[in-house]
């Protein structure tokens, strides 16, 4: 900010206007204070004037650092009372704040007493501000919202208007890092979002609706970080170029070999300018498994302009043919191995062997010359030549193809915006902070893997080590075991054979287990806790949310001043949403939205949502509606923000007038037929047309067991007979997609031969 434009911004909205009127603080004091936020963060204001310039009213506000009560009034020209833990006013600095600026001290002990207070301020016109979750967020996510607004807004009358503000987690003053102050500070100046919404009258207020509007200006307040609008490549080049002898990756798909930012952003520049000359198309094939050569082809393909489309190469020709039609690719980079694992892929006459071009006359000289300029130049200036475009905010970044566990295939376009987003919700929590190393085993097709195990630890500097799939559970093990990874990121399909491979010593460098992709069995979760004393973090995400949308996390510290305690994570939930992030669950047959406990259908907005299906506006249409993503999900949201879910719309069958969930139906065949030890699925219930009774339920299974043996178990459960299978259809393996998901078009479609 030049000094013209700081004066400026201090004389016309800071704490200069009114003379010291802007706050109870004494003047002195308030000037210290605001000309000091000013000088720290870049804030920026919308919607301001929704707050009434008289009269009482309510503010409710997120609550996420020390200093949000300076960020909340330099924000509107009231004044504003703020009411505040009694507890904290045992510290004699907290109390002298407390008592230079009027603040309402609300006891444990003696709610009534500050609630009193706060009417009578109201009753003054006064305008007061109350942080509804009872304290600050050790999560960053917002927590459960108390009761006592509802109260105020009631017994005063007066209009509640919620706000929001994004960018001040991570600082001193909050509890990132899980700890206040003790961190190292932040050098730049961070950009603080602060949201006013519309008032809501007191008679319409309720803590579901504080919820979901704090909810919703976040996702404003987030929607407008710039770092959004940057160019991902470029942000990964700076990260390289920062340290360029760092190990970036360990690459374990032959033998095991270490490579540098400088190796991995040499290889990857002189592949970038290859395709810039030799490839016109925009968007470039690869067929690789998780390692040095698929993180330098996707990376070179962004540097050149171009999208990366990382094929399924497990999902048979017909299924690629289709693929490489509609994303209009005509190159493909792979290795001369991956030709020979999947003969049957349709390899078009373009067909690249990365190992082969990089090994091309001159290409050695190319890259020790990069990295040459990597150790010795600035990092800016290396960034700048690869002559990468500062900006490209919604323009497409990645391009995945998908058919899903229940549909037909589907080009889901992600934007630079999209992939930042993702990365940034995530980093904001406590499981991925840039000290900790990944094991990167999902397949690149995959969109966890792709965002998680490549995009992010490029990104935030993670250790990242990779083995060529999730199948082989012993180099995963091996892996774990040698090169001490923190972090294991898969699926329930992968991490079950651990149970029987692995011994606890060679896990033992494991701090964290994330479980996503399908549902995560109860019975693996505590056989994981009992043999290797790791609890499975569950959490939730689809392609289109680039993918993570939700996910527990450890439970934060309790501060030992208040000793209360806030929970990161709760069994058999997928977690919170994600920081910037907004969730409704509405009924599918009102398309109104339902209350807090009740099952509804998951919609979703925030900044990773995707851009549209590639060439299919009507299919966008209809799941991208005013920026709110319609999942096909079902979950139920309870009053701690944590998520369910139920299954998915597809996974229910109406038969006769009722509705039938295929995963109860699932579960309790399971159960009653002694399977919940099994390691592989046996068993899959899914609905066909019926002509008499709209639907009918088929089982799907690997048992030999007649249809008379399945309704005479079922009669001594408490289902209802319209929840029997009209079925039984054996087969000889449950059909599985490349990603590990169930693959319940296939199933539907063996239920119908």
């Amino acid at each position: 900010m030049g000094l013209f434009a700081f004066v400026k911004r201090l004389t016309s909205s800071c704490v200069l206007n009114n003379l010291g009127r802007r706050s109870y603080l004494p003047w002195p004091v308030e000037l210290t204070v605001g000309v000091g936020a000013l000088l720290r963060y870049k804030i920026r204001t919308l919607e301001s004037y929704h707050v009434p310039k008289k009269g009482g009213v309510i503010l409710v506000a997120n609550h996420l650092s020390y200093v949000d009560p300076v960020l909340l009034q330099i924000a509107t020209s009231r004044p504003i009372r703020f009411m505040g833990f009694a507890a904290a006013k045992e510290s004699s600095f907290f109390k002298t704040i407390f008592d230079l600026s009027g603040v309402i001290s609300v006891s444990a002990d003696k709610p009534t007493q500050g609630i009193k207070c706060a009417l009578e301020a109201l009753r003054r016109g006064e305008c007061i501000c109350l942080f509804p979750e009872g304290g600050i967020s050790r999560t960053g996510q917002l927590m459960k919202i108390e009761r006592g607004v509802e109260m105020i807004a009631r017994k005063s009358g007066c209009p509640v208007i919620p706000v929001a503000h994004d960018g001040i987690w991570g600082s001193l003053f909050s509890f990132s890092g899980n700890t206040y102050l003790l961190k190292v500070p932040r050098l730049s100046r961070p950009s603080i979002t602060i949201v006013f919404g519309k008032p809501i009258a007191a008679e319409n207020l309720t803590v579901q609706k504080v919820r979901s509007e704090l909810l919703d200006l976040g996702y404003v307040a987030f929607d407008n970080r710039p770092t959004l609008k940057a160019n991902i490549g470029k942000q990964v080049a700076l990260s390289l170029a920062k340290s360029p002898r760092k190990t970036v990756i360990i690459d374990r798909t032959a033998e095991r070999r270490a490579i540098s930012s400088a190796q991995l952003l040499g290889a990857s520049a002189v592949l970038a300018k290859w395709l810039k000359t030799s490839v016109p198309e925009e968007r470039v094939g690869v067929v690789l498994p998780p390692g040095m050569g698929a993180m330098v082809a996707n990376l070179a393909i962004v540097w050149s302009g171009k999208s990366p489309v990382n094929l399924n190469f497990t999902a048979g020709k017909a299924s690629n043919q289709a693929a490489l039609k509609m994303s209009g690719v005509k190159t493909v980079i792979t290795a001369e191995a991956m030709k020979s694992k999947v003969p049957d892929f349709p390899w078009p006459e373009s067909t690249v062997d990365l190992r082969v071009l990089l090994s091309r006359k001159g290409v050695k000289k190319s890259i020790f010359l990069w990295m040459l300029s990597t150790w010795l130049l600035p990092r800016h200036l290396v960034v700048a030549l690869l002559g990468l475009p500062t900006k490209a905010d919604r323009s497409e970044a990645v391009l995945l193809l998908t058919s899903g566990s229940s549909g037909e295939p589907k080009g889901v376009v992600l934007s630079h915006r999209n992939l930042l987003a993702n990365a940034e919700q995530i980093s904001s929590l406590s499981i991925l902070p840039h000290t900790r190393t990944i094991l990167g085993c999902l397949p690149l097709f995959h969109s966890f893997g792709l965002t998680v195990t490549l995009w992010y630890p490029l990104l935030r500097g993670c250790g990242l080590v990779t083995v060529p799939s999730p199948l082989d559970t012993g180099r995963m093990i091996d892996a774990i075991n040698e090169d001490e990874i923190s972090v294991l990121v898969s699926a329930p399909t992968f991490l079950r054979p651990l149970l029987k491979k692995a011994h606890p010593s060679e896990l033992k460098s494991l701090e964290l287990v994330i479980s996503g992709s399908e549902k995560l069995p109860h019975d693996l979760k505590q056989q994981f806790l009992k043999a290797f004393h790791l609890d499975i973090l569950e959490g939730y995400g689809l392609t289109e949310t680039s993918p993570v949308t939700s996910v527990n996390q450890p439970d934060p510290p309790v501060v030992t001043r208040t000793g209360s305690h806030q929970a990161g994570k709760k069994s058999g939930t997928v977690g919170r949403v994600m920081p910037g992030m907004t969730i409704r669950l509405i009924d599918p047959e009102t398309n109104k939205e339902v209350a807090c406990g009740t099952q509804g259908l998951i919609w979703l907005k925030g900044s990773n949502i995707f851009e549209g299906y590639l060439n299919n506006t009507e299919r966008t249409s209809v799941s991208l509606v005013e920026g709110w993503y319609h999942t096909g999900d079902l979950g139920v949201l309870d009053e701690d923000g944590f998520l369910t879910i139920s299954g998915r719309l597809s996974r229910f069958s109406k038969v006769g007038a009722e509705m039938v969930a295929h995963g109860l139906v699932e579960h309790t065949l399971t159960e009653i037929l002694g399977l919940t030890d099994t390691e592989e699925t046996m068993l899959v219930v899914v609905g066909v047309p019926d002509s008499a009774r709209g639907e009918q339920l088929v089982m799907v299974t690997r048992l030999s067991i007649t249809l008379e043996a399945v309704r005479s178990a079922l009669a001594k459960t408490n289902l209802p007979h319209i929840a029997y299978p009209r079925r039984v259809v054996q087969v000889s393996a449950i059909p599985r997609l490349g990603s590990g998901k169930l693959d319940i078009a296939g199933c539907v479609m063996c239920a119908k031969e």
